[in-house]
């Protein structure tokens, strides 16, 4: 077996992204069999035990995951001509009532926070900003499995060719998309559980079967469910919350 730089064995391990990897190495926070690891680029076998000092931890623990309730009109990650960033509703006046976590985010904090996955501007929905190597990973790393629902308000006919080819048998781009399931919630509105997010996917899908998108809301990522959040409102991810 050949070596592996540890800051990719941590990041493959969930451990953390690799950036943070190589913040924490910096540091002397990584040990390697019980050795502390202060050398950027150290390689390690893929057998070898990694773990953290107690300061990784407490930092980890620190970071902010927030959970919000994105409006049609806002991005979801850098500010866009006149539209504003989602991260400008995560101030006091938003900040949902049943939070048990109070922190109110500071501008350095907002700074930092990062999309993990988009939701495009024309649609709401649950959206997850992080300062959280591991939370991005697990939802945007090319090996994520984490499952996103939406609820897709949508106008024309669908035949059930139409259905089978939404739910596997569609391209975009060139590249075949990946098994979807996708079925009727009611008479004008599809689920669609997709494992991958490519730039306007759904409405894209929508198009090539003959559809027209009035309307998409994304009410879960994992386990994580948008609930009784009102539109526009945030809170944190809770302490022992998964998703």
């Amino acid at each position: 077996m050949e070596p592996v730089r540890i800051s990719k064995l941590m990041a493959q391990r969930g451990i953390c992204s690799r950036r943070e990897a190589d913040e924490y190495i910096a540091r002397g926070w990584v040990l390697l069999d019980g050795e502390p690891v202060t050398e950027l680029g150290t390689k390690a076998l893929p057998h070898q035990h990694i773990s953290l000092k107690p300061a990784a931890r407490q930092t980890q623990e620190q970071r902010l995951t927030i959970v919000l309730h994105k409006p049609v009109g806002y991005v979801s990650g850098q500010a866009e001509g006149n539209y504003r960033p989602a991260a400008s509703l995560i101030r006091a006046n938003n900040h949902w009532e049943g939070d048990r976590n109070r922190r109110v985010p500071s501008e350095r904090d907002l700074r930092s926070l990062a999309p993990a996955g988009r939701l495009d501007i024309d649609s709401t929905g649950l959206l997850i900003l992080t300062q959280d190597g591991r939370v991005a990973r697990q939802l945007i790393g090319a090996d994520s499995k984490v499952d996103k629902e939406y609820l897709v308000r949508v106008s024309g006919e669908l035949d059930e060719r139409g259905l089978a080819l939404l739910n596997h048998g569609l391209s975009l781009d060139g590249r075949a998309l990946k098994p979807a399931k996708v079925r009727w919630q009611n008479a004008d509105q599809l689920q669609f559980i997709l494992r991958e997010g490519r730039k306007r996917q759904i409405r894209r899908m929508c198009e090539l079967v003959g559809l027209k998108v009035l309307g998409l809301k994304r009410v879960r990522i994992g386990r994580l469910k948008l609930s009784d959040l009102p539109q526009g409102q945030w809170r944190h991810l809770g302490k022992g919350e998964r998703i």
